[in-house]
């Protein structure tokens, strides 16, 4: 089971100049399994792109389905929240874009709930979910 991150469903469903490579990389995981959405992506779609039933009912179309975020994916987004912030106070930095607990629930559930997660953002969810298998989508 593989999970995929907003950026890339706001790609493929905001019909974006990376849509191509968003549906090629979506279509190449679902011939190897279940392709999932967590709560947060399925609240970011709707947000980004309005519309949520029937944005979800398009992304069901495509193949994709709802896996609620389990409690102990919501523990370890919690702990690896406060570890990014002791990071952040230690190196005395601010980051342009702070990161807020729905990223960190996102990648504990792709971790912890499933075998890979599709995004466009490899680097973050590398550096805080080590052993997360992370799949970015190529331009064609």
């Amino acid at each position: 089971m593989i999970a995929i991150d907003s950026s890339v469903l706001i790609d493929l469903l905001g019909e974006d100049a990376m849509a191509g490579a968003a549906e090629a990389c979506v279509r190449d995981a679902l011939a190897h399994g279940p392709v999932v959405l967590c709560d947060v992506v399925v609240s970011e779609i709707t947000a980004g792109l309005g519309h949520g039933a029937d944005i979800m009912d398009a992304v069901e179309d495509m193949g994709m389905s709802y896996l609620p975020v389990e409690r102990r994916a919501a523990i370890r987004a919690g702990e690896m929240q406060r570890r990014y912030k002791q990071r952040l106070r230690a190196s005395g930095s601010t980051p342009q874009a702070q990161r807020t607990v729905p990223d960190f629930i996102v990648g504990a559930h792709a971790l912890l709930q499933c075998s890979a997660l599709i995004t466009r953002d490899a680097g973050f969810f590398r550096d805080y979910f080590k052993g997360l298998k992370v799949i970015v989508p190529k331009a064609t």
